[in-house]
């Protein structure tokens, strides 16, 4: 990606930045990575930077998005935070990707057997913990399939969690920053939510148009 860099602040879109970010992950899961030059990334960058998408992703230690997406220094902005939760400052953060470094996509990542979900389910309420798991708690709350076992003993309710975490988190980003509202419905800054498989290393997307900022009333589906 690096290699484009200058005129890429030019051309790049949302669609294409979604496209970079399927090749790179279809490149990790078949341990095709780009062979950088670290170095040289790190000199091309040091003065300014150009991050084509920005990753909202869960601090778990198997979810780095530069390696799952296969891109170098300077090409993704990441946030992250134990649930993907779209706190305040992930809001901000976000907002700054965009407007101040030309960030053309942002992505909610959840993924498989996760961690902050399942305290989440099992009502965790510890330490400071508590508060950044309440913020997940609506995602319990919308799982409706789910009547027994709605705890983290429940492979496919925790499971149906995340993938709610993750249309909900989107929804949150939207509803509160009205900037990031205003840019994705003038197209300007596309939106989607996925699911990164930590068995596997396949992200998957969500059926969903990049430029909808009702979230929650578009069906769970992935695209093929």
């Amino acid at each position: 990606m690096y290699k484009h860099y200058m005129e890429s602040r030019v051309t790049m879109t949302p669609e294409k930045s979604l496209t970079f970010l399927k090749e790179g992950n279809q490149r990790f899961i078949n341990n095709l990575k780009i062979n950088r030059d670290h170095f040289e990334m790190v000199n091309i960058t040091s003065d300014s930077q150009f991050p084509f998408a920005s990753i909202l992703s869960c601090s778990d230690s198997r979810t780095s998005a530069e390696l799952i997406f296969d891109q170098g220094l300077g090409d993704l902005f990441s946030v992250r935070l134990a649930g993907n939760v779209a706190s305040m400052d992930a809001v901000a953060s976000l907002e700054f990707s965009h407007k101040i470094l030309g960030s053309k996509l942002i992505v909610v990542l959840g993924h498989t057997n996760c961690g902050a979900i399942k305290g989440a389910c099992d009502q965790y309420n510890q330490y400071n913990l508590k508060y950044l798991l309440d913020q997940i708690a609506p995602a319990i709350e919308i799982e409706a399939e789910t009547i027994e076992e709605r705890n983290s003993t429940n492979t496919k309710f925790v499971e149906n969690v995340a993938k709610i975490n993750v249309q909900y988190q989107i929804q949150e980003l939207v509803d509160k920053s009205s900037f990031l509202k205003t840019a994705i419905e003038s197209r300007e800054l596309g939106i989607i939510g996925a699911i990164y498989n930590v068995s596997s290393g396949k992200v998957e997307y969500f059926d969903m148009d990049i430029y909808t900022c009702d979230v929650l009333d578009t069906p769970l589906h992935f695209a093929n």
